[in-house]
């Protein structure tokens, strides 16, 4: 019995915490209360965003901000150059609407050595003998297509 006695008295004395004496009006303020039973209160949730879930959502605003503003530029930049005139000359035939062929260079015949010292001088094919062709980009009018010009837009339609 005496020993059990000394292990009570250092419970008390090492351990104020787990003695039956009463705390101090202090001591009580700083602990936490206990709700009481039935209580409801609300409850907050924080949410936590990590870099990941950060990053995830700005890609997808700037995505969608993307897919629908670079739509709209394009359309206006398209609705300004139609409303300009277009008056810059054709850059492969300098304004002409002519080009020199390319198999005679201009001459109108091509030379072929045949063997044995021997040429045969003969009427180009590819420009009849003229020396030119007409301009394949801007189609001999002299001024330089736009982009979306100079492209033909087959309907799968018909």
């Amino acid at each position: 019995m005496a020993m059990a006695t000394t292990s009570s008295r250092l419970t008390t004395t090492q351990y104020s915490f787990l003695s039956s004496t009463p705390c101090s009006p202090a001591t009580m303020a700083a602990l936490p209360r206990r709700r009481r039973p039935g209580a409801r209160y609300p409850r907050i949730q924080a949410i936590e965003f990590d870099q990941n879930t950060v990053v995830a959502i700005t890609v997808g605003v700037v995505s969608v901000a993307a897919g629908i503003g670079i739509p709209i530029f394009y359309e206006n930049q398209i609705d300004n150059s139609a409303k300009r005139d277009n008056n810059q000359p054709c850059f492969p035939c300098s304004g002409s609407g002519a080009q020199v062929c390319r198999f005679c260079t201009g001459a109108g015949t091509v030379t072929v050595v045949i063997g044995n010292g021997e040429s045969e001088v003969s009427k180009c094919v590819n420009c009849d003998g003229i020396g030119s062709l007409t301009c394949t980009t801007c189609q001999g009018s002299g001024i330089q297509p736009r982009y979306l010009d100079r492209r033909e837009f087959k309907d799968d339609d018909d």
